[in-house]
């Protein structure tokens, strides 16, 4: 949804380049540099890769959450490689020196020197818990038979966990953000909805977290022409599937950004017992895009322009259903109308999602209640990661996969509704 320079630098493309050469070339493998582009840093990777006689050039921006993208290749020797990417008008050049690739990264006229050395850094995520757990796990699958979709997801039950005692623990639900993500919404190179369903299982709380339809393990459902409405389907079918165990007290829903919007909904429509909103949106989708381009474009130090109206008059807008769906939607109804606990949270250099802009509306919408809770949180970015500048190219620079705090504050606040 953003449209800068930066974002659409690694637009996904779908074709890959082939040469034939020699395969003994001292360039096969994967190659790693930073593109500084401004205020803006992205690392970028070059896999060379030989198949069958012949060199695949592909690229990776991680900072972006992009992989594979296909490169035709112009020239590959011992020292020298180019290649380009057609549909985004770049290219990259290099020679071998001193064991590194010395080039120019190439785009609509502008060049930037990058500077590639042999090997991928592994990037560190001390928060991933590694199996095997000390609860146990569940793979399960539930249906929204209204959409034709089929959820696949991990129930994990916390530690100590009776089937036979009377006492039962609360579950949430967990909704992940805009896109087709995986249960963990797993993103440059992090997994939130691991990091934090394990942090809630070791500390009594259960969860359910699932692949979005059409995606991983889950099958079926119109994804083209989907929107939050869809979604939020799927996941009044996840509440369901869990009131039907008759395992938990509770039932609640915990979502991030649209997710945040989708728990939201659920509630006015009285299928949560309770909910937490990660970063939800609190104005109509058309003020909140403009105050996030022109966030985004601050940090990168351009005219901050963008409005309600020239995001209207956009004629791709009509072309993208979810998009059209956003930008209409006003979810001041379905906060009015939440009547169950709530906890609204949000960093305050979330730049996609601005804290000041949204929070506030949350907290002038929802109902009074002592249950309800609002937070903003100093120096965390949508992800609720301790950042720098907030823009989404540190997320997979940051070891950091969610902040303590915040997990911390979920479950203080859960513990107080038992």
């Amino acid at each position: 949804m953003k449209k800068t320079v930066i974002t659409l630098l690694f637009a996904l493309v779908t074709f890959a380049g082939y040469a034939q050469v020699q395969p003994t070339t001292a360039l096969l493998g994967s190659w790693s540099g930073k593109l500084n582009v401004g205020a803006i840093s992205l690392t970028v990777v070059l896999n060379l890769e030989q198949a069958d006689g012949y060199v695949i050039a592909t690229l990776d921006s991680p900072d972006q959450g992009a992989k594979g993208i296909g490169c035709n290749k112009e020239f590959l020797s011992d020292d020298s490689v180019a290649v380009k990417v057609e549909m985004i008008n770049a290219t990259y050049r290099a020679r071998l020196k001193d064991g590194k690739l010395d080039g120019t990264f190439t785009q609509n006229g502008m060049s930037f020197p990058l500077v590639m050395t042999k090997g991928v850094a592994e990037m560190k995520r001390p928060q991933q818990p590694k199996p095997p757990y000390p609860y146990k796990t569940e793979e399960v699958t539930f249906k929204n038979e209204a959409d034709g979709a089929t959820l696949a997801g991990t129930l994990s039950y916390p530690i100590g966990y009776d089937p036979a005692s009377k006492k039962k623990p609360f579950v949430v639900l967990m909704v992940s953000g805009s896109g087709q993500q995986n249960r963990d919404e797993e993103l440059m190179g992090h997994s939130p909805f691991l990091v934090i369903a394990d942090y809630l299982a070791r500390r009594g709380i259960a969860t359910l977290r699932y692949d979005d339809r059409a995606t991983a393990a889950s099958v079926g459902g119109d994804v083209k022409n989907a929107t939050s409405e869809d979604f939020m389907r799927d996941a009044a079918a996840g509440m369901e599937f869990l009131r039907n165990k008759k395992a938990f007290k509770k039932v609640g829903c915990l979502g991030h950004s649209e997710g945040g919007l989708i728990a939201f909904m659920l509630a006015s429509r009285k299928k949560a017992d309770f909910i937490i909103s990660l970063a939800g949106p609190g104005v109509k989708g058309d003020t909140l895009l403009a105050v996030q381009n022109n966030r985004i474009m601050e940090l990168m130090g351009q005219p901050a322009t963008s409005t309600v109206q020239q995001l209207r008059n956009d004629s791709s807008v009509s072309q993208m259903p979810w998009l059209k769906w956003f930008i209409d939607y006003d979810p001041s109804y379905d906060i009015r109308n939440t009547r169950c606990p709530a906890f609204a949270l949000n960093g305050d250099r979330d730049c996609q999602v601005v804290a000041s802009q949204n929070l506030t509306a949350i907290r002038r919408l929802l109902p009074r209640s002592k249950k309800n809770l609002v937070k903003e949180y100093p120096s965390l970015n949508h992800l609720f990661q301790h950042s720098t500048t907030g823009l989404p190219t540190e997320y997979s620079s940051i070891e950091e996969t969610i902040s303590p705090e915040v997990l911390q504050d979920i479950v203080e606040w859960v513990d107080k509704l038992k």
